[in-house]
Protein backbone atom coordinates (compact mmCIF):
# COMPACT_ATOMS: atom_id res chain seq x y z
CA UNK A 1 0.00 0.00 0.00
CA UNK A 2 2.62 1.94 1.00
CA UNK A 3 1.86 5.47 2.86
CA UNK A 4 -1.02 7.52 2.84
CA UNK A 5 0.88 10.50 4.76
CA UNK A 6 -0.16 13.78 2.35
CA UNK A 7 -2.79 11.53 0.58
CA UNK A 8 -5.78 13.91 0.17
CA UNK A 9 -8.76 12.10 1.55
CA UNK A 10 -12.35 12.28 1.54
CA UNK A 11 -14.42 10.55 4.15
CA UNK A 12 -18.25 11.16 3.70
CA UNK A 13 -20.52 10.48 6.34
CA UNK A 14 -17.87 11.33 8.23
CA UNK A 15 -19.46 13.98 11.50
CA UNK A 16 -19.96 10.12 13.33
CA UNK A 17 -19.67 6.19 13.99
CA UNK A 18 -17.20 4.57 11.20
CA UNK A 19 -16.86 7.88 8.85
CA UNK A 20 -15.98 9.66 11.94
CA UNK A 21 -13.27 6.87 13.07
CA UNK A 22 -12.01 6.44 9.21
CA UNK A 23 -11.42 10.12 8.98
CA UNK A 24 -9.57 9.87 12.39
CA UNK A 25 -7.39 7.21 11.60
CA UNK A 26 -6.33 8.95 8.18
CA UNK A 27 -5.28 11.76 9.74
CA UNK A 28 -3.14 10.10 12.58
CA UNK A 29 -1.29 8.57 9.79
CA UNK A 30 -0.55 11.91 8.17
CA UNK A 31 -3.48 12.19 4.92
CA UNK A 32 -5.04 15.81 4.51
CA UNK A 33 -8.40 14.95 4.95
CA UNK A 34 -11.45 16.29 3.93
CA UNK A 35 -14.54 15.67 6.36
CA UNK A 36 -18.23 15.60 4.72
CA UNK A 37 -21.60 14.91 6.47
CA UNK A 38 -24.66 16.39 5.53
CA UNK A 39 -24.77 17.94 8.99
CA UNK A 40 -22.48 20.66 9.39
CA UNK A 41 -22.20 21.36 12.88
CA UNK A 42 -20.69 17.47 13.09
CA UNK A 43 -18.88 17.55 10.14
CA UNK A 44 -17.42 20.87 11.43
CA UNK A 45 -16.43 19.16 14.80
CA UNK A 46 -15.00 16.36 13.64
CA UNK A 47 -12.40 18.18 11.07
CA UNK A 48 -11.77 20.84 14.06
CA UNK A 49 -10.39 18.17 16.24
CA UNK A 50 -8.41 16.09 13.79
CA UNK A 51 -6.86 19.55 12.13
CA UNK A 52 -9.16 18.18 8.89
CA UNK A 53 -10.83 20.39 6.31
CA UNK A 54 -14.85 20.10 6.68
CA UNK A 55 -16.55 20.26 3.60
CA UNK A 56 -20.16 19.61 4.59
CA UNK A 57 -23.35 18.86 2.24
CA UNK A 58 -24.71 16.15 0.34
CA UNK A 59 -21.95 12.85 -0.28
CA UNK A 60 -23.12 12.98 -4.07
CA UNK A 61 -22.23 16.30 -5.20
CA UNK A 62 -18.95 16.74 -2.87
CA UNK A 63 -15.83 15.75 -5.05
CA UNK A 64 -15.39 18.86 -7.33
CA UNK A 65 -15.50 20.95 -3.66
CA UNK A 66 -13.62 18.17 -1.82
CA UNK A 67 -10.75 18.05 -5.03
CA UNK A 68 -10.79 21.97 -4.24
CA UNK A 69 -10.39 22.32 -0.27
CA UNK A 70 -7.12 19.61 -1.11
CA UNK A 71 -4.96 21.92 -3.56
CA UNK A 72 -6.70 19.74 -6.64
CA UNK A 73 -5.95 15.91 -5.93
CA UNK A 74 -8.32 13.27 -4.40
CA UNK A 75 -6.25 10.39 -3.92
CA UNK A 76 -8.42 8.26 -1.49
CA UNK A 77 -11.95 8.60 -1.66
CA UNK A 78 -14.06 6.72 1.03
CA UNK A 79 -17.73 6.84 -0.21
CA UNK A 80 -19.19 5.87 3.50
CA UNK A 81 -22.79 7.89 3.74
CA UNK A 82 -25.66 5.40 4.28
CA UNK A 83 -28.89 5.25 5.22
CA UNK A 84 -30.85 2.33 6.79
CA UNK A 85 -34.41 2.84 6.41
CA UNK A 86 -36.39 -0.27 7.47
CA UNK A 87 -39.68 -2.02 5.72
CA UNK A 88 -40.03 -3.90 2.75
CA UNK A 89 -42.39 -3.69 -0.67
CA UNK A 90 -44.63 -1.98 1.48
CA UNK A 91 -42.14 1.22 2.61
CA UNK A 92 -42.54 4.69 0.81
CA UNK A 93 -41.09 5.37 -2.56
CA UNK A 94 -39.49 7.73 -1.16
CA UNK A 95 -38.17 5.56 1.16
CA UNK A 96 -36.41 2.91 -1.82
CA UNK A 97 -35.48 6.01 -3.51
CA UNK A 98 -33.25 7.41 -0.38
CA UNK A 99 -31.75 3.87 -0.33
CA UNK A 100 -30.52 3.89 -3.74
CA UNK A 101 -29.49 7.47 -4.19
CA UNK A 102 -27.51 7.69 -1.15
CA UNK A 103 -25.95 3.75 -0.86
CA UNK A 104 -25.83 3.22 -4.41
CA UNK A 105 -25.53 6.42 -6.53
CA UNK A 106 -23.16 8.76 -4.50
CA UNK A 107 -20.77 5.58 -5.29
CA UNK A 108 -21.64 5.71 -8.85
CA UNK A 109 -21.26 9.56 -9.20
CA UNK A 110 -18.39 9.62 -6.88
CA UNK A 111 -16.97 7.53 -9.36
CA UNK A 112 -17.42 9.50 -12.39
CA UNK A 113 -16.02 12.35 -10.82
CA UNK A 114 -12.92 10.42 -9.90
CA UNK A 115 -12.00 7.89 -12.43
CA UNK A 116 -10.86 10.60 -15.29
CA UNK A 117 -7.82 11.62 -12.94
CA UNK A 118 -7.18 8.74 -11.40
CA UNK A 119 -7.07 6.68 -14.80
CA UNK A 120 -4.66 9.50 -15.98
CA UNK A 121 -2.28 9.29 -13.33
CA UNK A 122 -2.43 5.82 -12.64
CA UNK A 123 -3.18 5.66 -9.63
CA UNK A 124 -6.68 5.78 -6.57
CA UNK A 125 -8.28 4.13 -4.20
CA UNK A 126 -11.83 3.97 -3.63
CA UNK A 127 -13.45 2.42 -0.25
CA UNK A 128 -16.90 1.76 -0.01
CA UNK A 129 -18.50 0.96 3.39
CA UNK A 130 -20.91 -1.75 2.25
CA UNK A 131 -21.75 -3.55 5.26
CA UNK A 132 -22.11 -7.37 5.77
CA UNK A 133 -25.57 -6.78 4.47
CA UNK A 134 -24.07 -6.62 0.90
CA UNK A 135 -22.90 -9.92 1.65
CA UNK A 136 -25.65 -11.61 3.46
CA UNK A 137 -28.88 -9.66 4.53
CA UNK A 138 -30.52 -7.75 7.04
CA UNK A 139 -33.89 -8.71 8.54
CA UNK A 140 -36.41 -5.89 8.79
CA UNK A 141 -34.70 -3.75 6.01
CA UNK A 142 -35.66 -4.67 2.26
CA UNK A 143 -34.40 -1.24 0.90
CA UNK A 144 -31.07 -1.53 2.44
CA UNK A 145 -30.70 -4.98 1.49
CA UNK A 146 -31.12 -4.48 -1.89
CA UNK A 147 -29.09 -1.07 -2.46
CA UNK A 148 -26.55 -2.93 -0.16
CA UNK A 149 -26.30 -5.41 -2.18
CA UNK A 150 -25.75 -3.29 -4.99
CA UNK A 151 -23.39 -0.86 -3.64
CA UNK A 152 -21.04 -4.16 -3.56
CA UNK A 153 -21.46 -5.06 -7.10
CA UNK A 154 -20.41 -1.79 -8.24
CA UNK A 155 -17.49 -1.72 -6.02
CA UNK A 156 -16.78 -5.33 -7.33
CA UNK A 157 -17.08 -3.96 -10.94
CA UNK A 158 -14.85 -1.04 -10.05
CA UNK A 159 -12.47 -3.76 -9.20
CA UNK A 160 -12.20 -6.00 -11.85
CA UNK A 161 -12.57 -3.21 -14.73
CA UNK A 162 -10.03 -1.24 -13.30
CA UNK A 163 -7.26 -3.00 -11.27
CA UNK A 164 -5.13 -3.00 -13.59
CA UNK A 165 -4.96 0.79 -13.96
CA UNK A 166 -3.82 1.28 -10.50
CA UNK A 167 -7.35 2.10 -9.00
CA UNK A 168 -7.55 0.42 -5.90
CA UNK A 169 -11.16 -0.44 -4.65
CA UNK A 170 -11.95 -1.98 -0.86
CA UNK A 171 -15.56 -2.95 0.38
CA UNK A 172 -16.12 -2.55 4.19
CA UNK A 173 -18.58 -4.91 5.11
CA UNK A 174 -19.15 -4.93 8.88
CA UNK A 175 -21.67 -6.31 11.21
CA UNK A 176 -22.92 -4.48 13.71
CA UNK A 177 -21.01 -1.22 14.60
CA UNK A 178 -21.78 0.53 17.99
CA UNK A 179 -23.44 3.72 16.04
CA UNK A 180 -26.40 5.48 15.80
CA UNK A 181 -27.53 3.91 12.76
CA UNK A 182 -27.17 0.52 15.03
CA UNK A 183 -29.48 1.80 18.00
CA UNK A 184 -31.96 2.75 14.77
CA UNK A 185 -31.90 -0.89 13.75
CA UNK A 186 -34.56 -1.92 16.57
CA UNK A 187 -35.52 -5.58 17.59
CA UNK A 188 -33.65 -6.78 14.39
CA UNK A 189 -30.45 -5.07 15.40
CA UNK A 190 -30.76 -6.36 18.72
CA UNK A 191 -31.19 -9.52 17.62
CA UNK A 192 -28.44 -9.99 14.98
CA UNK A 193 -25.67 -7.34 15.36
CA UNK A 194 -25.78 -5.75 19.22
CA UNK A 195 -23.80 -9.24 20.62
CA UNK A 196 -20.98 -9.31 18.93
CA UNK A 197 -21.05 -5.07 18.34
CA UNK A 198 -17.59 -3.52 17.66
CA UNK A 199 -16.36 0.16 17.69
CA UNK A 200 -15.74 2.10 14.61
CA UNK A 201 -12.44 2.16 15.12
CA UNK A 202 -12.13 -1.46 14.90
CA UNK A 203 -13.27 -0.94 11.51
CA UNK A 204 -10.70 1.46 10.58
CA UNK A 205 -8.42 -0.83 11.68
CA UNK A 206 -9.34 -3.49 9.69
CA UNK A 207 -9.17 -0.96 6.65
CA UNK A 208 -5.85 -0.26 7.08
CA UNK A 209 -4.65 -4.13 7.44
CA UNK A 210 -6.75 -4.78 4.60
CA UNK A 211 -5.21 -2.15 2.09
CA UNK A 212 -1.56 -3.13 3.60
CA UNK A 213 -2.56 -6.99 2.43
CA UNK A 214 -4.17 -5.84 -0.91
CA UNK A 215 -7.93 -7.28 -0.16
CA UNK A 216 -10.96 -6.29 -1.99
CA UNK A 217 -13.11 -7.33 0.98
CA UNK A 218 -12.63 -5.94 4.40
CA UNK A 219 -14.13 -8.42 7.14
CA UNK A 220 -14.18 -6.16 10.61
CA UNK A 221 -16.33 -9.45 11.67
CA UNK A 222 -13.61 -12.33 10.26
CA UNK A 223 -16.98 -14.68 10.56
CA UNK A 224 -18.74 -13.20 7.92
CA UNK A 225 -16.44 -14.93 5.48
CA UNK A 226 -18.12 -18.06 6.72
CA UNK A 227 -21.63 -16.58 6.32
CA UNK A 228 -20.89 -15.92 2.95
CA UNK A 229 -19.92 -18.84 2.06
CA UNK A 230 -22.57 -20.88 3.45
CA UNK A 231 -25.03 -18.29 1.53
CA UNK A 232 -23.25 -19.30 -1.58
CA UNK A 233 -22.64 -23.13 -1.41
CA UNK A 234 -25.72 -23.88 0.40
CA UNK A 235 -28.36 -21.42 0.13
CA UNK A 236 -31.50 -23.32 0.83
CA UNK A 237 -30.30 -24.03 4.41
CA UNK A 238 -28.90 -20.67 4.94
CA UNK A 239 -32.67 -18.99 3.70
CA UNK A 240 -34.08 -21.44 6.28
CA UNK A 241 -31.78 -20.34 9.03
CA UNK A 242 -32.12 -17.12 8.58
CA UNK A 243 -36.01 -17.46 8.40
CA UNK A 244 -36.10 -19.23 11.51
CA UNK A 245 -34.32 -15.67 12.65
CA UNK A 246 -37.28 -13.63 11.17
CA UNK A 247 -39.63 -15.81 12.80
CA UNK A 248 -38.06 -15.09 16.16
CA UNK A 249 -37.94 -11.50 15.37
CA UNK A 250 -41.45 -11.96 14.77
CA UNK A 251 -42.37 -12.83 18.28
CA UNK A 252 -41.36 -9.54 19.41
CA UNK A 253 -44.25 -7.00 19.76
CA UNK A 254 -44.69 -4.66 16.73
CA UNK A 255 -42.20 -6.23 14.92
CA UNK A 256 -44.45 -8.81 12.32
CA UNK A 257 -44.12 -8.38 8.54
CA UNK A 258 -45.86 -5.75 6.82
CA UNK A 259 -48.53 -6.38 4.53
Amino acid sequence: MGTVRDAGVVVTGAGGGIGAALARRFAAEGARVVVNDLDVAKAEAVAEEIGAIAVPGDASGVVPAARKALGGRVDIYCANAGVAPAGGPEADEDVWEAAWDVNVMAHVRAARELLPEWLDRGSGRFVATVSAAGLLTMLGSAPYSVSKHAALAFAEWLSLTYRHCGVDVHAICPQGVRTDMLRGTGAAGELVLVPTAIEPAQVADALFEGMAAGRFLILPHPEVADYYAARATDPDRWLRGMNHLQRRLEEVPGQGVGR
